[in-house]
Parts: structure tokens; C-alpha cells; sequence
């Protein structure tokens, strides 16, 4: 497992939409292994595969719930309802944050890293994760949710 650099804002891959994963092989759990790696080294939540360079839809999670670390291939949003306002940050936008607007509860359908086929759901933190790595996926980073009125922070050390 290696740590791979994240791209960050100004990188154009940041806004192309990513293609569907149809190989589920070596180089698929790979990916997915380093993704790990390199969203613990980052101490994120959440990391899309084009976060990294990859334009694959895949998304790994962990918002240290009872969910733990969870692979998403080919995630998408089948429902949501109710809403969020937060602050969100992102690995891509270092010191960068923002109030966004997401549903409170939302459920996604994706595939494992075998191809397997499951759904989960989330609320709260969980749930703007969802949105948020799925977001990435279709070139949509978080500062485009901004809520009505808000604007990005910078973070001040």
C-alpha cells in the first residue's frame, strides 16, 4: 500500500467526470488499498479516486462510525431526504472550509472491490460524505454546494 500525492485545487482532472469501473482485478483493489493508505495519512474522511489522479468512480469512507472504513465502487445516490447545514472541508481544498447544503440522510448503492453489489446508508456527517466523494466523481467539488449565502473560509494557523 502506498501513499499517493492528492491533487489539489487548480488541477483540472479535479473537474472531469470519472468513468465506470467494469474491471474488478488486481489493479481495482490496488487503488483501492493505496487510497486507504493515503486517507489515513491524511487524516481525512473521504477520498474520491480522482482526488488521487484517477478518473475511476471510486470512493473510500471513514468517518470512525459503527460503518468503519468502507470501499464504494460505482457508488450512487438512490435516495435522500432532509437537510444539513455544515461546515466542509476537503483534502483538495487544504485550509479551505465552507457552510454546505446537503441532505441530512442519504442511501447509496455501489459495488465492492469484488464487483458485489450492496446498499448502505448514512445520516449527518456520514450522509454529506456520501455527497461530497460522490460529488468529485462528476468533477464537483464542495466549494460549488456552498449554502445560499455563504462563502469559503480560509483557515488561520
Amino acid at each position: 500500500m502506498a501513499y499517493r500525492m492528492i491533487k489539489t485545487e487548480g488541477d483540472p482532472i479535479l473537474k472531469k467526470k470519472s468513468r465506470t469501473v467494469t474491471e474488478f482485478d488486481e489493479r481495482l483493489w490496488t487503488l483501492l488499498d493505496d487510497m486507504k493508505t493515503t486517507l489515513y495519512k491524511a487524516e481525512g474522511v473521504g477520498l474520491a479516486a480522482v482526488q488521487v489522479g484517477v478518473l475511476k468512480r471510486v470512493v473510500v469512507i471513514d468517518v470512525e462510525d459503527d460503518h468503519g472504513f468502507m470501499e464504494l465502487v460505482n457508488p450512487e445516490i438512490i435516495e435522500s431526504k432532509g437537510v444539513q447545514k455544515e461546515s466542509e472541508g476537503c483534502l483538495s481544498f487544504p485550509d479551505k472550509s465552507g457552510v454546505t447544503e446537503r441532505p441530512m440522510y442519504v442511501k447509496v448503492k455501489a459495488q465492492d472491490r469484488n464487483g458485489k453489489f450492496f446498499e448502505v446508508d448514512g445520516e449527518g456527517l456520514l450522509g454529506r460524505c456520501f455527497c461530497h466523494e460522490i460529488d468529485h466523481l462528476d468533477g464537483i467539488s464542495f466549494v460549488q454546494r456552498l449554502a445560499p449565502g455563504e462563502r469559503v473560509h480560509l483557515s488561520k494557523d
